[in-house]
């Protein structure tokens, strides 16, 4: 038998983007001001959800948590790349891989739950307009809620526990920006076959059975609205469904095609690419969708600012 080289390492070599030094400095300032912007709008659509008294309904309610889950999703990450991209010594010790990964996971998880909650949310309240108020109640929206996160969390422990659990070997150097499953596996020193088969299934089930959902429920929404007589209910009701639609087509086709995608020579440049747009470029993008694309959020937030003016005066 050969020996490996097994340990527990102390810390984790994020390369990232260091074999193309002369992208750093750009990047970082265009991932700096993504963040800036990410912050700012998911804190936006927060406050605007939470203080304004017209917004307190359960659509708003699940947009709340997606904010929060946004804001929270490229935190666990964007830090500690600016940090690499700033710095010469690009690492990350062995507990901030292991809660990076647990986070990264837990929250996009979550999300993969709370898009189908979403979409029942609007499947209830147009195809179910009289009786939207008795199904949708409070304590049900609590309870959707607390389900996408525990089952979001109940997931990434299994995802962590899959790739901590196996022996690593040295030089402990992910060629990636993050602590990444796929990343950890290429460390170990065993076969991960049946472990990759495992992580295939797992994605599946995430991404792919709550996207089937959606489908099933807009096919449903979309005979609904165009039942409607009316042009302006039926612009209305598109108008509700538009903002959800763009942002699950953003979130799902870039996790499936980066869980799910077919290994080549290539996956590794992919893999990061489609990383820095569901993990970045996604949490920036959702507030701006739904902010810009919605009437009642726009004009909540007008209301808010001249609030906090005239509170100034």
């Amino acid at each position: 038998m050969i020996a490996v080289n097994e340990s527990i390492p102390l810390e984790f070599i994020l390369l990232g983007f260091s074999d193309r030094p002369w992208l750093e400095f750009p990047l970082f300032v265009v991932f700096f001001i993504s963040y800036m912007v990410t912050i700012f709008g998911n804190l936006t659509i927060i406050l605007v959800s939470r203080l304004d008294s017209r917004l307190q309904t359960p659509m708003y309610f699940f947009l709340t948590n997606l904010s929060l889950l946004d804001l929270c999703y490229t935190t666990s990450t964007v830090p500690q790349l600016l940090v690499n991209l700033h710095s010469t010594r690009k690492v990350i010790s062995y507990g901030g891989c292991v809660a990076q990964l647990f986070i990264f996971l837990a929250l996009g998880a979550t999300e993969c739950v709370l898009m189908p909650v979403m979409c029942f949310d609007r499947f209830v309240a147009i195809c179910r307009p009289l009786h939207y108020s008795v199904i949708m109640h409070q304590r049900l929206c609590l309870q959707l809620a607390a389900a996408s996160w525990i089952t979001g969390f109940s997931n990434a422990l299994w995802f962590s526990i899959l790739a901590l659990q196996l022996p690593l070997c040295g030089p402990f150097v992910l060629d990636h920006f993050l602590c990444e499953v796929p990343a950890l596996f290429k460390l170990s020193c065993v076969d991960t076959i049946a472990n990759e088969a495992e992580l295939f299934f797992l994605s599946m089930l995430f991404h792919l059975v709550p996207f089937t959902l959606i489908v099933i429920s807009y096919a449903f929404i979309a005979r609904a609205v165009l039942r409607i007589q009316s042009a302006e209910g039926r612009q209305k009701a598109f108008g509700t469904c538009g903002s959800h639609l763009l942002v699950v087509s953003l979130f799902y086709g870039t996790a499936i095609s980066m869980y799910m995608q077919p290994p080549s020579p290539t996956s590794k440049d992919r893999g990061k690419t489609v990383s820095l747009f569901y993990g970045i470029v996604a949490p920036m993008l959702n507030p701006l969708i739904y902010a810009l694309r919605n009437k009642e959020v726009k004009e909540a937030f007008k209301r808010l600012v001249a609030r906090v003016f005239s509170i100034r005066k």
